[in-house]
């Protein structure tokens, strides 16, 4: 007997060998057959969807879970242009603190609405003793007021209070971690937003780290969040590279660094694992921060990279020598160049031909760097909602030349290039509707058209946030597509994303979302 059987419905499975269905089983847990193999057999239970189009759950990529649980109970100056209005947000914040010494953190800052950065000048007219850090939109930059300025060493750089990357970790390194029950809560928080967007499994994009880490424990406090029932998807934690530390392992396994215990990808179960190893190459577009080969339109840099370029690439190389995935953030094209030459001779000391080596964002990718990482076998990790949401302000930025080559999508299927969706939320809008829209019409909520050249079909995009993110997480075999035999993890759509008008996508009702046969919504 059957636990369920969905019928009703238009199933688009993303298996080739069965692509449309109208009925699926499940037996505990699992999606055991379709149609006529399965709709005669009885079942505790018959639900039907009433014409409803089915997808495999989405699966986004690139994701951060605690950042937008905590992001979205701090108080935020999202949408202010003036800086009266910002101040006056963090005066209401320090109001409400308890003594003079406190922190303050404050979300939504982006120096872009208000035409210039705050200074430290500008936050201690509020802070009344207090220490304050507003974390940059990016999560590659902060604003600091003097009384945290005077905490850090003489030689961390700093412009007028806004720090930059490493300089911001240094901010952050200030204050104590989170607690665990806190971290829980807030990756219960966002773990839930996902489901409501039709998201059945992610992966978290870099945990215990000095820039985005949130306390030196912080698997654990997934491990809690799974314990307490707060971690209703499947998540898998990409650990930061700065974690790594050398070790005196047998000669013959050649791993110069290592994770305590030799803890690398692939360990943990199905709905909590150890993914790639995350490693940062340079900052982020919004934040001026990407490396770049040329210097930004109107401005006299090209951005910045983490670390001196051997560090990183020894980093790399480490990390490939030790057994992991690689997640390599790498937004500009100076940084795509450090990644490619270092896996590159990863590959050659030690040939790892299934490691599905990632490049995360590829914010901007050279026609000459497509080739070669077609050969070294990567995955480009793309966040279409970027250029949805900030495609006029990047065009600008990148100049006519560059801006067509911004998060690519057909030049990587082109060459052979898995195209992988995710949305690195809370940095841009975590839909996959709407990126799945994106990457049809390239175009921003502007209407302005971004590197259209570089639209792909819906069903391409769709298998990005399905079939390519299963296989960029190892989970292919289990994740992906409505295929006997997998999890029956699925999204119940109002409407074909493949019929409708591609302007109406991003706004297509989730009716409900599936893990493990189950509803996030129990019915009466």
């Amino acid at each position: 007997m059957l636990c369920t059987r969905l019928t009703n419905a238009r199933f688009l499975t993303m298996d080739p060998d069965h692509p449309v269905a109208h009925d699926l089983g499940i037996w505990q847990g699992r999606i055991v057959g379709l149609d006529e193999a399965v709709t005669a057999l009885p079942a505790r239970e018959v639900v039907d969807l009433q014409g409803a189009t089915v997808l495999p759950g989405f699966i986004d990529a690139h994701v951060h879970l605690a950042w937008t649980g905590f992001k979205q109970n701090t108080p935020s100056i999202a949408g202010r242009t003036r800086v009266d209005d910002v101040l006056a947000v963090v005066a209401e914040a320090v109001a409400r603190t308890r003594a003079p010494g406190d922190w303050v953190s404050i979300a939504g800052y982006d120096q872009r609405a208000l035409g210039r950065h705050l200074t430290a000048a500008d936050l201690d007219k509020v802070s009344d003793g207090r220490k304050l850090y507003l974390l940059h939109d990016s999560g590659h930059g902060c604003v600091v007021n003097t009384a945290v300025l005077d905490l850090l060493p003489a030689d961390i750089p700093h412009e007028n209070g806004f720090l930059a990357e490493q300089a911001m970790g240094a901010a952050r390194a200030l204050r104590l971690p989170h607690a665990q029950e806190d971290l829980a809560e807030a990756i219960g928080r966002a773990a839930r937003t996902c489901l409501t967007e039709g998201v059945t499994a992610c992966a978290e994009a870099g945990i215990g780290g000095t820039l985005f880490g949130h306390s030196p424990v912080e698997l654990g406090a997934y491990q809690l969040a799974r314990d307490k029932g707060l971690l209703p998807l499947r998540v898998q934690l990409m650990v930061s590279a700065d974690r790594l530390s050398p070790v005196t392992a047998h000669e013959t396994d050649g791993i110069p660094r290592a994770l305590d215990l030799g803890l690398r990808t692939g360990f943990g179960d199905d709905r909590l694992s150890v993914g790639a190893l995350k490693v940062y190459t340079d900052g982020g577009m919004m934040a001026r921060t990407a490396a770049l080969t040329t210097p930004y339109e109107g401005l006299d840099h090209a951005g910045q990279l983490q670390d001196d370029p051997d560090a990183l690439t020894d980093l790399i190389v480490d990390g490939h020598l030790a057994g992991w995935q690689l997640a390599v953030h790498a937004i500009g094209d100076r940084a795509a160049d450090i990644a490619l030459e270092a896996i590159d001779r990863a590959q050659r000391i030690r040939p790892r031909p299934e490691a599905r080596h990632r490049i995360e964002h590829a914010g901007l990718i050279r026609p000459d760097q497509l080739p070669r990482m077609a050969r070294l076998g990567l995955s480009a990790v793309v966040q279409p909602n970027f250029l949805r949401y900030f495609g006029d302000d990047y065009a600008s930025i990148m100049g006519e030349e560059r801006a067509p080559w911004m998060y690519r999508g057909r030049a990587f299927l082109d060459h052979g290039i898995p195209l992988v969706g995710s949305s690195d939320r809370p940095v841009a809008d975590g839909s996959p509707l709407r990126a799945v829209q994106f990457m049809a019409e390239r175009a921003s909520t502007s209407g302005q058209f971004i590197g259209p050249d570089e639209a792909v079909t819906v069903d391409q995009a769709l298998h990005a946030y399905t079939v390519a993110g299963a296989r960029a997480c190892h989970w292919e075999d289990r994740l992906g597509s409505l295929t006997p035999g997998k999890h029956a993890d699925l999204v119940v759509l109002g409407d074909d994303p493949r019929s409708v008008d591609t302007s109406r996508i991003g706004d297509i009702e989730v009716v409900e979302t599936y893990v493990d046969g189950r509803p996030s919504r129990p019915r009466d």
